[in-house]
């Protein structure tokens, strides 16, 4: 016991002891430090990642947009270029004509070339704007495939005008004698349209975050993209990083130096289409780090000096709260910057866990759900889309469609679904929901246009064909009724010859209906107030609505003039209000009318039988009809001038709760010539 007091009262043991626990208090503040350190850098790397793969979503996003615009303005001029063909070796083909087809369809200039790549028709032959210039190449250096007859038809794209400024998208198609129609249009507008939606424009966007030192994607050609300090990026060729990125094929990061200081730099291949674009480079500044990392090291020194003061601890107490708080504000910083990120993304994002339940959402996909996360987070996936969880939950392929009920509406949504696990070993699922509903329409109305287009071609050749025969008929009939009488059986004789008669005009009235339909008039548009067209179908049609017992309404919240043809509107509104009025016996028929976007939005919806889903998809087909005496024309009819008015219809259905049908109309027609 003496000589533990004496241990214990010694002073220069107490002091050993205090500067041991000092020394092993700061020793262990230092080991967190660096600790804390690395989990920032795993954190950096994890958003880095992530911030990367989004980069590389937009990226394949934006290529499939220029190539399908590409795509479609190729196929355009390429179906012209075949109709032109066909009026060549007819021998139909002039300058005014190829003049007029030019205009027509918006191409700028279209020319033909014999086989010796000699000038015989042009589109703009009395045009001396080319006078006195110089020719910057030979035609014959471009066609010369067709000339040798290597290929009837050659995708140029994009080259340098041959006399003026700019550049032009040009197609070629052989003709007969070896003879060349070239069709090309102005690629200026091509050309914007690339910028505004290409990788440059993307990254700068991006890079006006001071957070973000740049952004590249590189190949061996260079920087073929990029914005922020690029100056100091290493060469591809000789980069040991970037390298090693493109034989693992994967993301990789590197603590770099640019412009004198680190920094946090994220790599990964660009491939499309299994082709490699290049290197995806994203620099990202330390110095947010770097400053938290210098202050918790001078107040490592001030809690050093405090820990002789009032002791081990005391000190190891209060480094632990400075340690705390640092974490927390690094955290803070990111996850904020995160979710910035997260929350501006247009498409629908959230996560769910192994439980199938809902961890997280951005912005947009709580306009879907019509819920907040605050008020969602923790729920079953089930309780928060009730209408289409099991669509989503038990597919479990990476990307598919899904159809959805809105309000009575149909929305169709492209997903795809990727899996994480977590720090806790959970494994999560992240989807992503980009709404595809008015490009699916689209694509329907197109079909069903083409679809309704070669029927119609049938009808006007079917009813040319029949109708000379049938009159043929009707007359004979007639004057037979009128010039023979049978031995027997007179009124017999009479009567067949009369139905005869008579079904032979019935058929008629229907060959008729097919000739109205394969040749409608041509659209005549004028401006008129809307409101007054709606408030003359209201006087024409309340009375009969009312007489039945049903309520109507007219919704208009658009008080400005179009520019429709009031005729065919008219028809189109009718049809659409009296088929309501066929099928509702109770309850209301409703028009409503309002701005959407730079279109204008008209629903007409009632509370009929509806109709079925079989029959859904056949309501706008030529002559399909469920009523017993229809004709099966009025919906064909209406959707057609819906069409040349460049607008679209949906129809939505729920059997025993009513019919909706959705137009959207531009607000102005231009005239198809």
């Amino acid at each position: 016991m003496k000589v533990l007091k004496n241990f214990l009262i010694n002073a220069k043991t107490l002091i050993s002891i205090f500067f041991v626990i000092a020394i092993i208090s700061v020793s262990s503040v230092i080991i967190e430090l660096q600790q804390s350190k690395k989990e920032t850098l795993s954190l950096l790397e994890q958003q880095g990642h992530t911030l990367l793969e989004s980069l590389l979503k937009a990226s394949k996003n934006t290529l499939l947009s220029n190539e399908k615009i590409e795509n479609e303005l190729k196929q355009r001029l390429i179906d012209n270029g075949k109709m032109i063909r066909l009026l060549f070796d007819k021998g139909l083909v002039t300058n005014k004509l190829l003049n007029k087809i030019a205009k027509d369809n918006k191409i700028f200039r279209i020319n033909i070339f014999n086989n010796r790549a000699e000038k015989i028709f042009s589109s703009t032959i009395e045009d001396d704007s080319h006078k006195n210039l110089q020719e910057k190449f030979n035609p014959r250096n471009f066609l010369q495939p067709i000339l040798d007859g290597e290929t009837d038809t050659l995708i140029i794209g994009l080259k340098p005008a041959r006399y003026l400024e700019g550049n032009r998208f040009v197609v070629a198609l052989a003709a007969n004698n070896k003879s060349v129609i070239v069709l090309n249009v102005d690629a200026k507008t091509l050309l914007e349209f690339r910028k505004q939606v290409g990788f440059g424009m993307m990254i700068r966007n991006i890079v006006d975050n001071k957070l973000i030192e740049y952004i590249a994607v590189q190949n061996e050609d260079g920087i073929i993209a990029g914005s922020g300090r690029l100056s100091n990026i290493d060469n591809y060729d000789s980069s040991d990083i970037v390298q090693k990125t493109l034989k693992q094929n994967s993301y990789l990061w590197q603590i770099a130096e640019n412009n004198g200081h680190k920094i946090f730099e994220a790599l990964h291949p660009l491939k499309y289409k299994n082709q490699l674009v290049g290197i995806f480079r994203l620099g990202l500044s330390l110095e947010p780090l770097n400053l938290i990392n210098e202050r918790t090291e001078r107040r490592l020194i001030f809690l050093s000096i405090v820990l002789f003061i009032f002791g081990t601890i005391t000190i190891v107490l209060i480094f632990m709260r400075q340690n705390f708080e640092s974490l927390t504000k690094k955290f803070a910083s990111i996850s904020s910057y995160s979710r910035k990120i997260f929350d501006n993304v247009s498409d629908a994002i959230f996560v769910i866990d192994e439980n199938n339940q809902l961890v997280s959402m951005n912005k947009s996909a709580e306009e879907i759900f019509d819920t907040k996360l605050t008020d969602s987070e923790g729920k079953f996936f089930a309780e928060v889309f009730p209408g289409g969880y099991k669509n989503i939950l038990e597919n479990d392929s990476k990307y598919f469609e899904i159809e959805c009920r809105f309000e009575n509406r149909m929305r169709m949504f492209f997903i795809s679904r990727s899996i994480f696990i977590d720090e806790k070993k959970s494994t999560n699922k992240i989807y992503i929901m980009h709404e595809i509903t008015d490009k699916k329409i689209l694509e329907t109305q197109i079909i069903r246009n083409e679809r309704l287009a070669a029927l119609s071609n049938l009808a006007s050749a079917v009813a040319h064909e029949i109708r000379n025969p049938l009159n043929s008929i009707g007359t004979i009939t007639q004057q037979l009724g009128k010039d023979f009488t049978p031995v027997e059986s007179i009124e017999e004789y009479k009567s067949l010859t009369n139905i005869v008669y008579k079904e032979v005009r019935r058929i008629n009235e229907i060959v008729e209906n097919f000739l109205k339909y394969s040749r409608p008039k041509p659209l005549n548009p004028e401006n008129f107030m809307l409101s007054e067209l709606l408030d003359q179908i209201k006087d024409q049609y309340e009375s009969m609505i009312t007489n039945k017992g049903l309520k109507f309404r007219i919704e208009n919240d658009y008080a400005e003039q179009v520019f429709w043809d009031r005729a065919q509107i008219t028809q189109v509104i009718i049809n659409l209000l009296e088929n309501a009025i066929d099928a509702t016996t109770s309850g209301e028929i409703k028009i409503l009318i309002r701005s959407y976007f730079d279109k204008i939005e008209m629903v007409f919806s009632d509370t009929g039988k509806g109709i079925s889903e079989e029959n859904l998809s056949k309501i706008f087909n030529l002559y399909f009809t469920t009523k017993e005496n229809g004709s099966g024309i009025g919906l064909s009819l209406v959707h057609k001038i819906i069409s040349e008015h460049n607008g679209t219809i949906e129809a939505n259905s729920i059997q025993s709760m009513g019919t909706s049908f959705r137009i959207l109309f531009p607000q102005n027609t231009k005239i198809r010539l």
